[in-house]
C-alpha cells in the first residue's frame, strides 16, 4: 500500500483507505501481508494517494502489479481547490500520466468507466469495487443511547437535527446548506468537517465568515477523529449532504450504516450505485420542501430509515472482503504468468 492520504484529515480518500487497510487485515491475515509506504518486492504495489515520489516508484524493478485507486478525476477537483494555471494544467495531466503508469485502476463508482476511458486507458484496465463502511465504526444507537448522546452535546430531545459531512469547500454545497440553516431556523444544523487544505480551498474566504459566525441553529464542530465520528451521525433524524459532485462518498455510507435517513442532491452518478436508497432533491428550494416534510411526516421518514438499512447491507465489509479477495488474487496471478 502506498498511501498518504491519512496526513490530511477530514477526507474520503482517508477514510476509504483506512477502512480497506482494516478489512484486509482483519479477514486475510494469514495470506496477504500488507506492508505500508515501504519499498521492496512485491506482488501488488496499490496506489491510493498520487504523490510524485511514488510516481517515480512505479519505474522501480520487482513492483509486481500496479494497481491505483481512482479516488479523483481532474473535473471532480472543479470547486474543491482554487489551483492556479498553469499549475493547475500541469497537475491534472499529472494525474492522468499517474492513472496510465498502472496496470489496473480501481474505479469507485462505474460511471467513472466512461471518463476514464476518454483520457485513453483501456476499459480492460478498469475495474469497479464499491467503498464500503465497517459496522464496528459505524453503526446505529438504541433510542436510549441517542437521547443520552443528545443530553452530552446539549441538543434537545424534540429538536430536529439535520447532518452534513465533509470539507467545507464550493464543491460540497456548503454554501447551500447555510442557506438552508438560514431558510429553517427552528430545524438544528451540523456541518461536521472543515478546511482540509487551508486557504486554497475553494470559497474560503466566503464561508470562513459564515464559519466564524454562523446563524444560531447552525454549528460548525470543525474536523472531527473518525472514532469519534459514529456520535455525529446518531445525532442526526436525517443526514444532508447538498454536494454537487462526487465518486461514491463515504460520509453517504457511514450514514447508511448508521440507519440514518438520507438527502441528497440529484446526481445522476448516484444512479448507479445508490438509486433507491437515499431522497434526491435538486436544488435548495426542493431540499428546503424535502426537509420540512420529513420533519412533520414519521412514517416518511422511518420508509427511509428502512433504505439506509438495506443499503448498508449491500455495501457491507463481509462482501466487500470477498470482492477485494478476488481481485488482488486475480492480480498475482497475472504477475505469475
Amino acid at each position: 500500500m502506498f498511501s498518504s492520504a491519512t496526513k490530511v484529515k477530514g477526507q474520503g480518500v482517508g477514510s476509504a483507505y483506512a477502512e480497506l487497510v482494516q478489512l484486509l487485515k482483519k479477514h486475510f491475515a494469514d495470506d496477504i501481508d500488507v506492508q505500508i509506504n515501504k519499498l521492496g518486492r512485491s506482488d501488488i504495489s496499490h496506489y491510493h494517494t498520487v504523490d510524485f515520489r511514488f510516481y517515480l516508484s512505479t519505474f522501480l524493478p520487482q513492483r509486481g502489479r500496479k494497481i491505483g485507486y481512482v479516488h479523483f478525476l481532474p473535473e471532480t477537483l472543479n470547486g474543491s481547490l482554487k489551483i492556479p494555471q498553469p499549475f493547475r494544467w500541469i497537475f491534472f495531466h499529472y494525474l492522468i500520466a499517474f492513472y496510465k503508469r498502472m496496470d489496473q485502476l480501481v474505479v469507485v463508482n462505474p460511471s467513472f468507466i466512461k471518463d476514464l476511458m476518454r483520457y485513453g486507458i483501456r476499459e480492460d484496465k478498469i475495474t469497479y469495487i464499491p467503498n464500503f463502511v465497517s459496522k464496528e465504526s459505524f453503526f446505529e444507537l438504541s433510542k436510549k443511547e441517542k437521547i443520552e448522546l443528545r443530553k452530552k452535546k446539549g441538543i434537545s430531545e424534540s429538536k430536529f437535527v439535520i447532518v452534513g459531512t465533509g470539507q467545507i469547500q464550493e464543491r460540497k454545497g456548503v454554501a447551500d446548506f447555510i442557506k438552508l440553516a438560514r431558510r429553517l431556523p427552528k430545524i438544528q444544523f451540523i456541518w461536521v468537517g472543515g478546511f482540509s487544505f487551508g486557504k486554497i480551498t475553494d470559497g474560503y474566504s466566503e464561508l470562513k465568515k459564515v464559519v466564524d459566525n454562523p446563524p444560531v441553529n447552525l454549528s460548525f464542530p470543525g474536523i472531527v477523529e473518525r472514532g469519534k465520528m459514529n456520535e455525529f451521525y446518531n445525532l442526526a433524524d436525517v443526514f444532508l449532504l447538498p454536494s454537487f459532485n462526487e465518486l461514491f462518498p463515504m460520509s453517504v455510507l457511514e450514514a447508511f450504516s448508521c440507519g440514518v435517513p438520507v438527502v441528497l442532491r440529484d446526481l445522476e452518478l448516484y444512479n448507479s450505485i445508490i438509486a433507491g436508497y437515499y431522497l434526491p432533491a435538486s436544488d435548495v428550494d426542493e431540499m428546503k420542501v424535502s426537509i420540512e416534510k420529513l420533519a412533520e411526516d414519521e412514517e416518511k421518514l422511518k420508509k427511509l430509515h428502512e433504505k439506509a438499512v438495506k443499503a448498508s447491507k449491500k455495501y457491507s465489509e463481509d462482501y466487500l472482503a470477498q470482492v477485494w479477495y478476488s481481485f488482488y488474487k486475480k492480480q498475482t496471478e497475472m504477475v505469475k504468468r
